[in-house]
Formats: structure tokens, C-alpha cells, sequence
């Protein structure tokens, strides 16, 4: 459910972008998007463990990271409707502040850079259908864009091509793949676990060999 809240949120925030500010509400649904994508991420990252354990342990963090400064940048945006200040006059302020832009310019981006890795794994380890990593790479591809430019044509595509992948990974969290957690049911998109024949397995290295006594 929070793999889907995320982006929906974030897709209807863009929705209520002002001429010169994001605003006070799509500040508040930016915020509310980052808590949502985090708690869904962690528990896609916790399904993801087995298969790709070194990218988890480096990723669950800087996605952590990561969604602090988008938070920031919601905070940002309610200020900005708050105190009546534009967009550029909020980032010509903040950059007087050297210490306090790392929760901007270093977190923020570091946002789509964790969607693109999540694509390129999904894609990688083959638990997901190519096409569900394509978009996510996609998306994160055009997400900064868009904020960068302030555009909202291109913050409605690059929120789209960022749904829709999480509307296929949220759907299927409530399927075999999200109820089992490392089950062998294969679904769409997963490699089924390989049982060996009986007569391949080797023999326990801890069964007592020793001769029963009658």
C-alpha cells in the first residue's frame, strides 16, 4: 500500500504547484510522499535481502538519507507559501547556509539516484519484469528534471513513468510474492527457488554415521 502512496501523492502534489513556489499544500503532500515511499521501500528492500544482500545494506541507508531531503524540500515549499518568498529568493537565502544545503543539494538528489539503482537491480536480479525497471529508471531519470526546471508538464510525466512501476510492485505486495517472503511460489517476473532430486543431495555432514547397537 505505501509503495503505491508514495507516488501518488507525490504525482498529486505537482497538481497544486504555484507560479512561483510549489505552495503550502503540494509542500505538505511532498512530505507526507516521502514518509509513505520510505516505509514501502524498506519493506521492498527487506524482500529484496536474499537476493541482493550488499545492495540492501548500502541502500537502506542512503534511501533513509535520501528521503530527509525530500522532506526538507516540502518543509521548503511550505515556508515559501508561508512567509509569501518565491522559489529563487528561498534558494538564494538557503545558499548563505553552506552546512544546512546538505540536507538539499547532496540529500535531495540522492532521492532519484536510490529509484534509478532500485530500477537496475529489479531488472538485474529478475524479480521484476524489465519493463518495471525501465520506467523506474526513467522516472528518476526525468524527476529531477522536472524540479530542476520547475515545468509541470515534465513533473506530471516523470511522476507518471515513477507510478507506475510502484503500482505494479504495491498490486503484487498483496500477491504470493509479498505474503511469503522468500516462498518458492513463483510469480510474474521472480525465479523460482531449485529444489535437487533426492538422489543429488548430499548426505547431512552432522548425521551420527555410527552402527546402531540392537
Amino acid at each position: 500500500m505505501f509503495l503505491i502512496l508514495g507516488p501518488t501523492l507525490n504525482l498529486l502534489a505537482s497538481f497544486f504547484w504555484g507560479p512561483d513556489s510549489q505552495g503550502v499544500t503540494a509542500g505538505t503532500l511532498v512530505a507526507l510522499s516521502c514518509f509513505c515511499w520510505l516505509v514501502g521501500l524498506i519493506g521492498l528492500y527487506d524482500r529484496l535481502r536474499a537476493t541482493a544482500p550488499r545492495y540492501v545494506a548500502v541502500a537502506l541507508p542512503v534511501t533513509v538519507f535520501a528521503t530527509v531531503g525530500g522532506v526538507a524540500f516540502g518543509v521548503q515549499s511550505i515556508h515559501e507559501g508561508l512567509f509569501g518568498v518565491s522559489h529563487a529568493q528561498t534558494i538564494e537565502l538557503l545558499n548563505q547556509y553552506p552546512f544546512a544545503t546538505t540536507l538539499f543539494w547532496i540529500a535531495g538528489p540522492l532521492f532519484p539516484l536510490t529509484l534509478f539503482a532500485l530500477g537496475v537491480v529489479l531488472g538485474w536480479t529478475r524479480t521484476a519484469p524489465p519493463a518495471v525497471g525501465v520506467l523506474l529508471c526513467l522516472g528518476a531519470i526525468a524527476f529531477p528534471m522536472s524540479r530542476i526546471t520547475r515545468e509541470v508538464s515534465i513533473a506530471h510525466v516523470a511522476d507518471v513513468l515513477l507510478l507506475l512501476p510502484f503500482l505494479y510492485l504495491g498490486v503484487r505486495e498483496w500477491g504470493p510474492w509479498g505474503r511469503s517472503r522468500g516462498s518458492a511460489s513463483p510469480v510474474a517476473g521472480d525465479v523460482p527457488a531449485v529444489t535437487p532430486p533426492a538422489a543429488d543431495r548430499k548426505p547431512d555432514s552432522h548425521a551420527s554415521t555410527a552402527p546402531r547397537v540392537p
